[in-house]
């Protein structure tokens, strides 16, 4: 699907963002949360922005564990990521205000995962009409806000309500 405005997708097309490794891994693990998207960092779980949203506002909700399966999640992880996930949902509610949410994950490329090895949930803000025409008949989708802006106003929201605990260590 093309975008009308979209200019950090470049990249991407050109294939200058291809990172090698895993990016669920190698982002919560640098010191650069700003460059990187990462909104808000939690026992068990981090929240970043997806640099190639369907919507502003789309967030990722990921495990620092690498796995690519929730089964593989201890009972402990998984509350800790779905703690996560609500906190996203509470946030965006907040900031940007939307009408519904799509909330979910895709385990494996054939369920729809582009990286299939490290779970995570797509966290979707959704609002009244922003699935219009553009979509079906051109293709095309309206991205209203800069990534950066957008990521700005989560992580101040996020930094509020929800101050950033250390990684839980694994044991």
């Amino acid at each position: 699907m093309e975008r009308l405005y979209a200019p950090w997708r470049i990249d991407y097309i050109l294939g200058k963002e291809r990172e090698p490794g895993c990016i669920f891994c190698t982002k919560p693990a640098a010191d650069n949360d700003e460059e990187n998207l990462i909104v808000h960092r939690a026992a068990g779980a981090f929240t970043i922005m997806n640099k190639f949203p369907y919507n502003n506002g789309h967030l990722l909700v990921c495990p620092y564990r690498h796995v690519s399966d929730i089964c593989d999640l201890s009972t402990e992880e998984n509350g800790l990521l779905i703690e996560e996930v609500t906190r996203a949902v509470e946030v965006l509610r907040r900031v940007m205000r939307p009408s519904g949410f799509n909330l979910g994950l895709n385990i494996g490329v054939d369920a729809g995962a582009g990286i299939d090895d490290h779970l995570h949930y797509h966290v979707v803000p959704r609002w009244r009409g922003d699935t219009n025409c553009l979509p079906v008949l051109a293709d095309v989708r309206i991205i209203s806000e800069h990534i950066r802006q957008t990521r700005e106003k989560l992580h101040k929201c996020f930094r509020e309500l929800f101050p950033p605990t250390p990684p839980k260590e694994e044991t």
